[in-house]
């Protein structure tokens, strides 16, 4: 039996692939397959509004939305983190009114570490920051690879789901049904090795994801007192999302057959949704775990389904 030959790793210093920040690693990271990676790292789809963008006299490197429409910053650097960029980030934060901060970094201190930290612990469950180190890998004459590294990020969901509990009052009794349903559903994902990374603690009946920009999102909904569940796309009123609705309803007999079932295509308002229904019991906690692989088992085959279309429609 032969021993296969393998490859060693070397660790490549960034400022071989970007000599500058400004025109050299920001337009890389704006790039959809390079913030399409950023956004795996962190469990968020990212698209990128500006690059650049104004704040007042300064300019900020990079501004996103999520697939819930807020605002994501990203700020990077080259070199390992200082107290210029993280006073920076903070102002450019605000000026936009961002929900996430993403400070991408080579390397990060213990004390801004610290600081990434310290904010998540003493701001409002609706901001969230992430400090992430990027690395860039080759073996032999590979071309590099870059990797993304969390090294500082928002407190996790059992937390969360802990301190929401705990408000007591704050919470009217549905929301604190929704945020135990949720629990529940984090956690069937987690068996099955999916990440789904909350905006924050999800208080309502539904919880979205991204799923190819373009203002579309995947979504989960239950609705308890119907005894009905539902996986949707949803494509939000825009610019051109009009185009982004009737070109996936022109292919509407091709994504049927690949789901194998029939769709509801709703037309109302501000918003277009291509709807999957299921009748099932969804109030009693008893229930929630047969929900939630219902729901996941839906997730994971209408999103191979409908990204790749609504990635190639020309806006």
């Amino acid at each position: 039996m032969t021993t296969p030959k393998l490859g060693r790793l070397q660790r490549v210093p960034l400022r071989k692939a970007w000599k500058r920040e400004d025109t050299g690693f920001t337009p890389w990271l704006a790039e959809a397959e390079n913030i399409a990676l950023l956004g795996e790292t962190i469990g968020i789809e990212l698209e990128v509004e500006q690059v650049e963008a104004n704040v007042g006299p300064f300019r900020a490197d990079i501004v996103c939305r999520d697939p819930h429409g807020d605002v994501v910053l990203i700020e990077n650097q080259l070199e390992k983190t200082d107290h210029s960029h993280l006073g920076q980030t903070l102002t450019y934060a605000a000026g936009l009114k961002a929900k996430t901060v993403l400070w991408v970094a080579a390397r990060f201190t213990e004390e801004h570490r610290a600081a990434v930290d310290w904010l998540n612990e003493n701001t409002g469950e609706d901001l969230h920051f992430f400090g992430l180190e990027i690395e860039l890998w080759r073996i032999g004459e590979s071309d590099f690879a870059p990797k993304f590294n969390a090294v500082a990020k928002p407190n996790d969901w059992s937390k969360a789901v802990k301190e929401s509990a705990q408000a007591g009052g704050s919470l009217s009794p549905a929301q604190q049904k929704y945020v135990q349903f949720w629990g529940v559903f984090l956690a069937e994902a987690e068996k099955r090795g999916l990440r789904y990374t909350p905006p924050a603690v999800v208080k309502t009946n539904w919880w979205n994801w991204g799923v190819g920009g373009k203002g579309c999102s995947l979504a989960a909904r239950v609705s308890p007192s119907r005894g009905q569940v539902r996986v949707f796309v949803n494509v939000l009123n825009g610019a051109g999302r009009d185009t982004v609705y009737e070109a996936l309803k022109a292919d509407r007999d091709a994504i049927e057959s690949e789901l194998g079932t029939g769709l509801l295509w709703l037309e109302s308002g501000k918003e277009r949704n291509i709807a999957w229904d299921h009748e099932m019991p969804c109030d009693e906690p008893a229930t929630w775990p047969s929900v939630s692989r219902w729901l996941l088992e839906r997730l994971a085959q209408m999103e191979p389904v409908f990204r790749p279309r609504i990635q190639a429609i020309d806006l």
